[in-house]
């Protein structure tokens, strides 16, 4: 009502106690105000009592509200329902359906949503919020399965596409279909991921690289880019061993009972080891060290 967009119209007719048929509707269009809508009504009640106590019938007509006179006034009057643009619906014709063409259609229909979030949930062992939504587009849920069933680890697979992939498809506001990076892309990323080959900025990059130039093998791009994780337990070792000789100071800190220096020496290894060294290793071997 603050913007001015409240409308609305009252359809009004009276009847003499003790008679069973409805009286003739008025219709008072476009009231602005509950105040309007109601002094209307109430002119409108008196007027149509004032016409049948007279001997005369309410006209079926369109009526305006006057508020500086307080009255209703005819707009223009509809004698019957064809005035209103009304028309009847025509017959329709039979229409016989054969038992054979409903078992066929039964036959041919694909998986039904609930169907399929049922089996993701038993078949790939789901959370019933995740099923729900893989299971909100066909093509996502097929998307979901492809990955899945090629990497052998749903859980991951489920992890990554409703995090990684539907944020970016969010944020080019793009269909699953029209996804830049292939479900055999992204299984392909996700396996390097588990054997190590990528951590998971590692894998974020090579996601957002094949992205931005779709098309590249998943192999080219971690070899050009030098992504490869550092798995090596030497290297490691050697990087840590660095580290501590020079963040002596954090070491102590660590020793003195602060948890969070042990987080700051894990970002400086992995900061001189570019990112690349297996954090699952780095933290192993860094609490080995620290004793």
């Amino acid at each position: 009502m603050q913007k001015g967009n409240f409308r609305c119209d009252a359809n009004i007719s009276i009847r003499p106690k003790g008679q069973q048929e409805f009286g003739t509707r008025t219709e008072v269009k476009n009231l602005n105000s509950f105040r309007f809508l109601q002094a209307a009504i109430e002119y409108e009640v008196q007027r149509q009592i004032e016409v049948i106590s007279d001997g005369q019938k309410v006209i079926q007509a369109t009526m305006l509200y006057d508020p500086d006179q307080n009255e209703t006034r005819q707009m223009r009057s509809k004698e019957d329902s064809m005035d209103y643009r009304y028309f009847p619906d025509p017959d329709l014709l039979p229409l016989n359906i054969s038992d054979c063409w409903i078992e066929s259609v039964r036959q041919n229909m694909p998986e039904l949503p609930q169907a399929m979030r049922s089996r993701l949930i038993q078949e790939y062992g789901l959370k019933d919020s995740d099923a729900h939504q893989l299971t909100s587009d066909r093509e996502l849920a097929t998307y979901f399965t492809t990955v899945a069933d090629t990497i052998k680890d749903p859980k991951i697979a489920s992890n990554w596409i409703r995090g990684e992939l539907l944020a970016a498809l969010n944020e080019a506001e793009l269909h699953i279909s029209q996804s830049p990076v292939s479900a055999e892309q992204f299984a392909q990323i996700l396996k390097r991921f588990i054997d190590g080959t990528l951590n998971q900025k590692g894998a974020k990059t090579v996601f957002t690289e094949i992205w931005n130039h779709d098309g590249d093998d998943v192999d080219q791009i971690i070899e050009a880019k030098g992504l490869k994780q550092i798995s090596d337990t030497g290297a490691i070792e050697a990087a840590i061993d660095q580290v501590l000789l020079e963040n002596q100071k954090m070491v102590d800190e660590y020793k003195s009972g602060k948890d969070k220096a042990f987080n700051a020496l894990v970002g400086r290894v992995m900061r001189a080891t570019k990112g690349k060294a297996n954090p699952a290793q780095v933290n192993e071997i860094l609490k080995q060290k620290l004793g």
